[in-house]
């Protein structure tokens, strides 16, 4: 009788609704824990553990501030005596993101959440897995906090117990490198426990890139694919106008190309949270006059100052189309406020992204969940980490833990 494999663990610490999770999910390690504030990201959190089968869900999921006293006492709840293989996940990026820096005056430094990933290191100290991955936006290479740059202090912290790479050329990703329709580059800070013999630049190698970019050299591309497109990634799904909801209980998938054959199955089966804002007719003919002309916002305003916006802020990029033959912009969680930089490339459509095609370009599963309003469904989803990329990571330390063997 064939040997089963063994089923490797992980915390999900400031888990959101649950991205990075989704990638280990897959790659079949089981979750003992996910610690998370936000309740309707806990809800979707619990969703998908009841998706996967789990039983003790409640226990699981610990919805809370991961600066509370009792975190780890709720915490060892979960965990149950079990052994934890890993520990994942990554702090709330706004003090430490370029643009959240832009718009506070005092470019975030009095932000409490610049020194959350003490938490993270406090819990990774009690438990000591073999790994870790710690998972941040590139702002994190340039923020400061009273002129002290913050990723020495992340490093330091991360590093008492564990082996860490620290070359920013090698902890840099762009997650369209993974099969996800979307240039998104983040830090993955990964690190194995020093008393384990494994080498840490062997756990950063087997994160494989396997499509190229649109920003990368000919000389770069051998062996890769092409990057995923957003008309891969979303151009199956029914139109739906402004304000309409195109959710549906018999949707036929046609899973026609590599990247929808993995989030879904091909047959009927629901359409879920196909449902778009509503929009004004000037943002619609915005949006028409950009996508028909290929233009910017920029472009628009000064070809068309009809159209110009009175509180349009001085960037190119207030309203953005993305395009049909590219990969995305990154999403992100301001998505939630207004979209207007996630504009739908059909100009007969005229509209913004929906709930399902911002998950689509995350890489969410179509039989993924989101609980919550439909403003909680986008912000959940513009904080996630995309779930092909993080299979990837899941892929390396699933690689590395069994060569590490029953250490």
């Amino acid at each position: 009788m064939a040997k089963k494999a063994k089923k490797y663990t992980f915390i999900d610490l400031f888990a959101g609704c649950g991205g990075l999770s989704e990638g280990f999910y897959r790659q079949n390690f089981k979750a003992i824990a996910h610690v998370e504030i936000d309740h309707n990201a806990c809800e979707t959190l619990r969703a998908r553990m009841r998706h996967y089968g789990y039983k003790n869900i409640e226990r699981e999921v610990v919805e809370g501030d991961i600066t509370s006293n009792n975190i780890i006492d709720r915490i060892d709840k979960a965990v149950d005596g079990r052994d934890v293989d890993i520990i994942i996940g990554g702090p709330p990026c706004q003090a430490y993101s370029t643009a959240g820096r832009v718009r506070d005056k005092v470019g975030m430094e009095k932000d409490a959440r610049n020194f959350l990933f003490e938490s993270y290191v406090k819990i990774l100290e009690y438990y000591k897995p073999k790994l870790f991955v710690f998972e941040n936006v590139t702002g994190l290479l340039s923020a400061k906090v009273k002129g002290k740059a913050i990723l020495p202090m992340v490093i330091a912290a991360l590093g008492k117990y564990y082996n860490i790479c620290e070359d920013p050329k090698k902890i840099i990703f762009n997650t369209a490198n993974y099969g996800v329709p979307q240039i998104r580059k983040r830090i993955i800070l990964m690190g194995v426990r020093k008393d384990i013999d494994y080498n840490i630049s062997d756990l950063y190698k087997s994160i494989v890139k396997t499509h190229y970019d649109p920003e990368m050299l000919d000389s770069e591309k051998q062996n890769l694919k092409r990057f995923v497109t957003v008309q891969e990634a979303i151009g199956d799904l029914p139109p739906v106008l402004p304000g309409q909801d195109a959710s549906t209980a018999q949707f036929n998938y046609p899973c026609n190309n590599e990247f929808l054959k993995l989030i879904g199955l091909p047959g009927i089966h629901p359409l879920m949270d196909h449902i778009c804002r509503k929009h004004n007719e000037t943002d619609r003919e915005r949006f028409r006059v950009m996508i028909e002309n290929h233009w910017s916002f920029g472009e628009m305003r000064r070809a068309r100052p009809d159209l110009e916006h009175e509180h349009a802020r001085v960037f190119d990029n207030s309203y953005v189309v993305q395009w049909w033959n590219l990969p995305s912009k990154t999403i992100l969680a301001h998505i939630h406020k207004d979209g207007f930089q996630f504009i739908h490339p059909d100009y007969e459509q005229a509209r913004t992204f929906t709930v399902r095609e911002a998950a689509r370009i995350q890489s969410f599963p179509d039989d993924f969940e989101f609980s919550g309003s439909r403003g909680d469904k986008y912000k959940q989803i513009g904080n996630a980490v995309p779930c092909l990329f993080a299979e990837a990571i899941a892929k390396a330390a699933k690689k590395a833990l069994i060569e590490m063997g029953n250490i």
